[in-house]
């Protein structure tokens, strides 16, 4: 297995991982697949839920890869969902997919934005189409997110209840060379981890940028803002951007400006700055440069605490970005799986990955994968209730 960094080849590791609580006890887990109706073209789509002894369940379905709900308990003892999103696959397939808004996702070929949905590979121009004017996001027209992934097996073992799920992008996909075969393996662990290991290899030089788009609130799906909470970033840097998203090619200091969370800040209390960063995207929706070497262990990117539940979540990453996200899209025209309608500022997300339009900035970290490469990328996602 090669690595490629940089002008090195690199080995990318994505898990995410979430744990709940300090105890860890025996479980027992178990794997329950069941049909979930089917998209507009008829294609079936299952649900699979993850489930162990210690209060957690997770919910996957075959549609995008979709994280559909993680169940979790608040310091007391309640159990909550934690994770925004519908009850029904019509939330997905019709009603939130009109406002791009990935609910829940594995986003590819590309995360995030790339400048007017053109990148080079191996000096040649290809071209993705653009759905974020001027530019494209997350993918094209139809990214991952909106293809039905394959049940590769599902099982338990010394570690867990474990869901292996497989996509194979062919040769021009939404514009993008070379035929790409992608492996995501969920694990809801005994210690109530749950991990999400992302593997891909192509057979042509590409590019590839992948994530999970889930919406956290830690104090519960439909229980409003996320403002209370307060966040960290292990971050002395970030991307500025135009108007559009697009990275200046610069990476600045954080200090003195609405986005240093080097100590734990309230979310809310400069959510509304008038700084020019935060005017462009309405709230918070950068990428942070995350402090330490990346393409090596996970190190800690941030960290998360609602104090209304209890509950907060570090996230560590071997990648080199975290693209932090305040919900600043949603406009009260979902209603998710509690009924109550999603509102801007009601959820956060946090993308770890490369950093936004990589592949046309020769100076950030490469995106590029070729034949006899491996993408094998690491996030964790650790939850706590104290």
């Amino acid at each position: 297995m090669s690595r490629f960094f940089g002008s090195r080849s690199a080995l990318f590791a994505t898990v995410a991982v979430l744990s709940v609580g300090a105890g860890v006890a025996q479980a027992h887990p178990t794997v329950v697949s069941q049909p979930w109706g089917s998209t507009p073209d008829g294609k079936p789509v299952r649900i699979v839920t993850l489930k162990n002894d210690l209060g957690t369940t997770a919910r996957i379905i075959t549609y995008g890869g979709i994280i559909q709900s993680v169940e979790t308990p608040d310091r007391e003892g309640h159990v909550q969902d934690v994770v925004l999103g519908f009850d029904n696959l019509k939330g997905y397939t019709v009603d939130s997919a009109k406002g791009g808004l990935f609910f829940g996702a594995i986003i590819g070929r590309y995360a995030n934005r790339l400048a007017g949905g053109n990148f080079p590979v191996e000096g040649k121009i290809y071209h993705t189409d653009v759905t974020a004017p001027p530019n494209a996001l997350h993918g094209g027209k139809k990214g991952f997110d909106k293809n039905v992934w394959t049940i590769e097996k599902t099982g338990t073992n010394a570690n867990g209840a474990y869901l292996t799920l497989k996509l194979v992008s062919p040769n021009g996909d939404q514009g993008f060379p070379g035929k790409l075969t992608t492996h995501v393996t969920y694990t809801l662990g005994t210690d109530n981890a749950l991990s999400l290991h992302y593997v891909a290899t192509t057979d042509a030089p590409t590019v590839l940028n992948l994530t999970n788009h889930s919406y956290w609130n830690l104090n519960g799906e439909g229980s409003g803002s996320i403002e209370p909470e307060i966040l960290q970033i292990n971050a002395d840097g970030f991307t500025p951007t135009d108007a559009t998203s697009i990275p200046t090619g610069q990476i600045a200091p954080v200090a003195g400006t609405p986005l240093d969370f080097s100590k734990p800040t309230i979310i809310g209390d400069r959510l509304r700055s008038n700084d020019q960063q935060m005017m462009y995207a309405r709230g918070y929706d950068m990428n942070w440069v995350v402090n330490g070497a990346y393409g090596q262990a996970p190190r800690l990117a941030g960290k998360v605490y609602d104090p209304r539940s209890g509950r907060s979540m570090e996230i560590l990453t071997n990648q080199p970005g975290l693209q932090v996200y305040t919900s600043n899209s949603l406009d009260g025209g979902y209603a998710g799986v509690s009924g109550h309608a999603y509102r801007q500022g009601d959820a956060i997300a946090f993308e770890a990955e490369h950093y936004p339009d990589s592949p046309n900035h020769p100076s950030f970290p490469t995106t590029e994968l070729k034949p006899g490469q491996t993408f094998d990328y690491t996030t964790i996602f650790k939850f706590s209730n104290k």
